[in-house]
């Protein structure tokens, strides 16, 4: 196995095993390929999948296969049968704990756009993106960014899975969402990419998955939804429900999260990631639910309730991953597993908080806030 020349792109180090099942699957994994023993994982029953350590690691260890890989690890195991059923055995359960925390979504007679907009409205989970925008000290904002880079160091890529399951008018929205989501071709501009350099500005390690040990069940729940959804044909209409929900409760989050590090003393670079969501992702708002969502249902009437689960379950798992952050914080607690980041990046100084506006009006602030 070749090896690669620059970390920041992965493969990831095998992670350290929460339980039994991950124990197994990391420790076949360090091995060449082979079967797995008969009957592993039969005995899988927790109480809350959703949040159940061992099971969540078990599958982002099957799915990262598909992706970067894991270092070290050889590549054949990504088509091996037995972990596959194993895979599925564990997909089967995280399903059924998505169905009942969402169930089925009824689609109104106004068509899949208008079902989108109501799951929206309707979401009335904690406001994470307020608490970070306007009380959340450097700490808790660190820890909120090691959160996110599981998921936006590979920013777009689960998505991506869909693109040779479309055809037509969704396919072509589809497209031009992903094709922003990549900086138009240009590395430098590549959300995953401007992404590396707030976590830089933290004073936090850019590298692929490197923040992978500290986060728990929930945050890898939110990208194993993903992985899910991208890696099953069957599940394409939930996949693009879920990346419409996604554009339409991003713009405003993320202009709070700008200003959030503003109001904390960062400059430009530090905010760029998600000052360029505020105004994308506004568009990317329309293009996804009738361009995207409503083309392929157009083609394909059937899976309306699909598309409209993948958003529902999408929204779930982002109010619990929320409620998560601000009740660990609500208590005095980290909302990462041990051992936490540094207290403080020693890269930053801070300066006195002051007023923000939005992004569109505000001067970036001078350098000097990072020494």
């Amino acid at each position: 196995m070749s090896e690669p020349a620059d970390r920041r792109y992965g493969p990831a180090t095998l992670p350290r095993p929460r339980g039994p099942l991950s124990t197994a699957v990391a420790e076949a994994l360090r091995r060449s390929p082979h079967d797995l023993p008969t009957g592993l994982g039969a005995d899988l029953d927790p109480a809350d999948p959703i949040t159940d350590e061992d099971l969540q690691l078990t599958l982002f260890l099957c799915y990262e296969l598909h992706y970067r890989g894991w270092l070290g690890v050889d590549e054949s195991w990504e088509w091996q049968p037995t972990l596959l059923a194993l895979r599925a055995h564990c997909e089967r359960v995280f399903e059924a704990a998505l169905r009942r925390l969402v169930g089925t979504p009824a689609v109104p007679a106004d068509g899949v756009a208008t079902g989108l907009a109501d799951l929206v409205a309707a979401d009335d989970g904690p406001s994470l993106a307020a608490h970070l925008q306007r009380r959340a000290d450097l700490a808790q904002f660190r820890e909120f960014v090691v959160h996110r880079s599981v998921y936006h160091l590979r920013e777009a890529d689960p998505h991506s899975w869909a693109l040779p399951r479309l055809g037509g008018p969704a396919k072509a929205a589809l497209v031009e969402i992903q094709t922003d989501e990549y900086g138009n071709g240009r590395l430098d501009r590549m959300h995953a990419e401007l992404f590396r350099r707030t976590l830089d500005r933290l004073g936090l390690d850019i590298g692929y998955a490197a923040h992978l040990d500290v986060v728990p069940a929930v945050t890898l729940a939110t990208n194993n939804l993903m992985s899910l959804f991208g890696l099953h044909r069957r599940w394409r209409g939930a996949l693009l429900g879920h990346l419409a929900a996604f554009e339409m409760t991003s713009s405003l989050p993320n202009r709070r999260y700008g200003n959030g590090l503003r109001r904390l003393g960062f400059d430009e670079v530090a905010t760029r990631f998600y000052d360029e969501h505020v105004e994308a992702d506004a568009v990317h708002e329309q293009i996804a639910a009738h361009d995207m969502c409503g083309g392929l249902v157009g083609a394909e009437p059937g899976l309306a309730p699909d598309v409209l689960f993948g958003a529902a379950a999408g929204l779930a798992l982002d109010r619990l991953f929320a409620a998560h952050l601000l009740d660990s914080w609500a208590t005095g607690h980290s909302s990462l597993r041990p051992p936490a980041p540094p207290t403080l990046p020693p890269t930053v100084s801070l300066v006195a908080s002051t007023p923000v506006a939005p992004p569109s009006a505000v001067a970036p602030p001078a350098p000097t806030a990072l020494v």
